[in-house]
């Protein structure tokens, strides 16, 4: 298998140039799937914090960079939408948020926002013991013991000890954000669903402060008030 990644067919929602040169750095295996950027372009391309792989493999080795509250060692680890990057030398945590067209960008969050990470539930399930499993967008798995949850609902992880600290019910009403499609990152207010039958996709209706738009319900994802405060507060997309 390759190594390398040609930039002509890397995923849309990948923050890089395709056309500057012909290859770029593959992703290994792990949390988002496909769509998972490797971490030294976010390092590299997106911050400009290094100018190599090399240069990322040594900050990595000193223990300089979380990803979701922990230290990573691995340059290509995956980095995909709502996981937070943080810098704890420099005082610096962003949260990868889709950019207008879907496209991922960091938002720079204070340090107390950064103890946490979304997760969009795709999946439910009853395991052992009579426990619920939730599987979350990034592939990440969460044992619950109750059935307050459903898919399309959004959790927050606490980065410490992995607990739920906070549940988001996907319904009218709800805070959104589109993270993919023409309208992927606009905000809004889910206004209605509706119902698809057979087997396709629910069209959504979503509001924003100067416009409406309707979106298929994969494309939208129940968020915190709070991320509004941080893009008005916490500093400027990449």
């Amino acid at each position: 298998m390759s190594n390398h990644q040609k930039r002509l067919s890397v995923p849309k929602s990948w923050p890089v140039e395709r056309k500057t040169d012909v290859f770029t750095v593959k992703a290994r295996a792990g949390p988002h799937g496909e769509a998972g950027v490797p971490l030294v372009i976010i390092l590299r391309d997106v911050l400009g914090y290094v100018d190599s792989k090399k240069e990322a493999r040594y900050a990595l080795s000193q223990d300089a960079i979380l990803v979701n509250g922990e230290p990573i060692n691995d340059e290509k680890r995956p980095i995909g939408m709502f996981d937070i990057v943080g810098f704890p030398q420099r005082e610096e945590y962003y949260r990868v948020f889709p950019d207008e067209g879907g496209r991922l960008a960091l938002t720079e969050i204070d340090a107390e926002a950064a103890d946490g990470r979304l997760g969009k539930v795709v999946g439910k399930q009853q395991v052992k013991g009579g426990n619920t499993q939730l599987t979350l967008h990034d592939g990440t798995n969460v044992t619950v013991d109750d059935e307050a949850y459903d898919a399309k609902d959004s959790i927050v992880i606490g980065n410490e000890d992995k607990s739920i600290v906070a549940h988001f019910p996907y319904e009218e009403g709800a805070l959104v954000t589109a993270v993919a499609g023409n309208h992927g990152g606009k905000i809004g207010e889910l206004v209605e669903i509706d119902v698809t039958l057979g087997s396709g996709s629910n069209i959504v209706t979503v509001e924003t402060d100067d416009e409406t738009f309707e979106t298929v319900e994969e494309y939208v994802v129940v968020i915190d008030e709070n991320f509004t405060d941080d893009d008005s507060s916490g500093g400027d997309d990449e």
